[in-house]
């Protein structure tokens, strides 16, 4: 489990037939083989640390449903160790299961910060809404603004600064995974009856 707070960026080392390597400065300390981390919002075990270096092998389904399929050697990506029980929950549960993928729609400033719009899959965006949490990239955020087909969210300087967010261009993949509350109650209510099926 994990909290979408970005602990580090990192930048992909190797990225070939379901390995990837990405070389890291700051979470090498304190993490085993076998330790899960979230890269891009993707729960991966750490099959290798070099303490510069960490590799993940990653299956064909991981591929399919999330876009760390389309990285390359020297792409930034986004980097959280899973969370322990004593630590702070600051942004929200998040699984490290990715649902889907969203495209970046655009980037508008407004004043010190900056409104990120992504296109969304109608079976995501059922279970998306207006001031609950969403994970892009790994990264929690809250959404300001939800439409029939796309979802906003607003970035302060710090989430500027330590996520790769601000790098991606509209028409960029991102992975996304919804509110899991959300998700089980939609579940449990539609498994009733009480609300049409998605």
């Amino acid at each position: 489990m994990f909290t979408g707070i970005v602990e580090e960026v990192g930048r992909v080392t190797e990225a070939r037939d379901g390995v990837i390597r990405i070389g890291i400065e700051r979470i090498a300390e304190d993490t085993h083989l076998g330790d899960s981390i979230a890269i891009n919002g993707v729960d991966l075990t750490v099959t290798e640390n070099t303490g510069d270096t960490l590799r993940f092998d990653a299956m064909p389904e991981t591929f399919r449903r999330s876009n760390l399929g389309a990285l390359r050697e020297g792409d930034l990506v986004n980097l959280e160790r899973s969370v322990r029980a004593m630590d702070r929950l600051s942004g929200h549960i998040v699984r490290g299961v990715v649902e889907g993928v969203g495209r970046l729609y655009s980037i508008e400033p407004e004043g010190n910060a900056l409104i990120l719009t992504y296109q969304a899959p109608a079976e995501l965006l059922a279970y998306i809404v207006v001031k609950g949490p969403v994970c892009i990239d790994g990264a929690s955020l809250t959404v300001i603004d939800k439409t029939d087909d796309r979802f906003a969210v607003s970035l302060v300087q710090y989430t500027q600064t330590h996520t790769t967010h601000i790098q991606r261009k509209p028409g960029d993949v991102v992975n996304l995974e919804t509110d899991i509350i959300a998700r089980y109650v939609g579940e449990i209510l539609e498994a009733r009856g009480a609300i049409p099926a998605s």
